[in-house]
C-alpha cells in the first residue's frame, strides 16, 4: 500500500510523532492508522493512549430530571451560531423534558410528544430546520435511574440552565434522604467531566480497549529487553495503573486527590449512617466521534468569485 503525505500527517497530529518515524509507522502496518498508533507508542515514539476522535459538530447537550431519574439529550446542529439562538436552546430544552417521559431509547425519544404541543420530538426538529434554515438532528440519548437515591447531572459551559457542551448523569443509591449524597452526587459529575473515566469499575472497561492496552504494554515491555517472566510483571503492573486512571471508581478524587473516588463516597456513606453506591454514570461531550469535513473557505471564495 502507497502510504501518502495525508495519511503521515493524519498520524502526526494525532500523535505528535516526528515525520519519518510517522511514515515508518504506516509502512509497517500496511497504512492501518490505529495500529500505527498502536506501533508508534510500542517504541516509545509517542505518549498519545488512544486517537482522540476530533469533536467537530456543533449543538448542545442538555439533561432533564425528576427525583430519582435523569436524562440527557445532544442535538446537532451545523454552527455554533445556531447553538447560541435562543429558540434553538428551547428546542433543545424541550427535547430533554419530553425524553424524561420515554424508556430512555432514540427511537422512543423522537415519537415522544413535544411539551409545547408542538408534535412529536421529530416533528419539532424538522419545522426547526425549515424555520432556522440549518440542518439539525438528535443524535443520542441516556437515562440514569436508581430505585432509591439520587441522580446528580452536570453542565460544563453551561449557556443556559441545563444546556452546555458536556453533559453528565451520576446514579447514587442509596436509603439516606441527606444533602450530602446530593452534594457528593455533584462533585462525582464534575469529576467525570474533568476526569473522563471509559467506565464505573474494571471488569465494565471494554475488552477490545483491556486488550490494546495490553498489547502495546507487552511490546514496550519486550523493547527492555527483559525475560519474559519479568516482563509479564510489568505488563501486570501497567495494567493496574491503566485501570487507575481510566475507572471512575479507582480514579484519584478531583475534589481531594488524597482519596479515589470510590473512598470519598465510603466516607459520605459513613457520614449519613446507610451505603452509597455509585451505579453508573453517563457522558457527553458535544459532538464527540462527529468529524465535519474542514473545507479552506479561502478557496471557497475564490471558486464563487470564478
Amino acid at each position: 500500500m502507497t502510504v501518502t503525505a495525508a495519511m503521515v500527517k493524519e498520524l502526526r497530529d494525532s500523535t505528535g510523532a516526528g515525520m519519518m518515524d510517522c511514515k515508518t509507522a504506516l509502512v509497517e502496518t500496511s497504512g492501518d492508522m490505529e495500529a500505527a498508533v498502536d506501533w508508534l507508542r510500542a517504541k516509545g515514539l509517542s505518549k498519545a493512549a488512544k486517537k482522540a476522535g476530533r469533536a467537530a459538530a456543533e449543538g448542545l447537550v442538555a439533561v432533564a430530571g425528576d427525583g430519582n431519574r435523569a436524562i440527557m439529550v445532544e442535538v446537532n446542529s451545523e454552527t455554533d451560531f445556531v447553538a447560541r439562538n435562543p429558540e434553538f436552546q428551547a428546542l433543545v430544552s424541550n427535547i430533554a423534558k419530553a425524553a424524561l417521559v420515554t424508556d430512555g431509547t432514540l427511537a422512543a425519544v423522537e415519537a415522544a410528544a413535544m411539551p409545547d404541543g408542538s408534535g412529536t420530538v421529530a416533528d419539532a426538529v424538522q419545522a426547526a430546520v425549515a424555520t432556522i434554515g440549518e440542518n439539525m438532528n438528535l443524535r443520542r440519548v441516556a437515562a440514569v435511574g436508581v430505585e432509591s437515591g439520587v441522580v446528580a447531572s452536570y453542565v460544563h459551559n453551561a449557556v443556559a440552565s441545563g444546556l452546555g457542551k458536556i453533559g453528565v448523569l451520576v446514579g447514587l443509591s442509596t436509603t439516606a434522604d441527606n444533602d450530602a449524597v446530593a452534594q457528593i452526587g455533584k462533585q462525582v459529575a464534575m469529576h467525570v467531566a474533568a476526569a473522563n473515566p471509559l467506565a464505573l469499575r474494571a471488569e465494565d472497561v471494554d475488552a477490545a480497549v483491556a486488550e490494546r492496552e495490553r498489547s502495546v504494554f507487552a511490546e514496550q515491555a519486550r523493547e527492555s529487553g527483559k525475560p519474559e517472566n519479568i516482563i509479564e510483571k510489568m505488563v501486570e503492573g501497567r495494567m493496574r495503573k491503566f485501570y487507575e486512571e481510566v475507572v471512575l471508581l479507582s480514579q484519584a478524587f478531583v475534589v481531594d486527590t488524597d482519596k479515589t473516588v470510590e473512598a470519598a463516597v465510603k466516607a459520605v456513606a459513613d457520614e449519613v449512617g446507610a451505603p452509597v453506591e455509585v451505579t453508573a454514570f453517563k457522558l457527553f461531550r458535544l459532538g464527540e466521534g462527529v468529524e465535519k469535513e474542514e473545507t479552506d473557505f479561502a478557496a471557497e471564495v475564490a471558486a464563487a468569485a470564478g
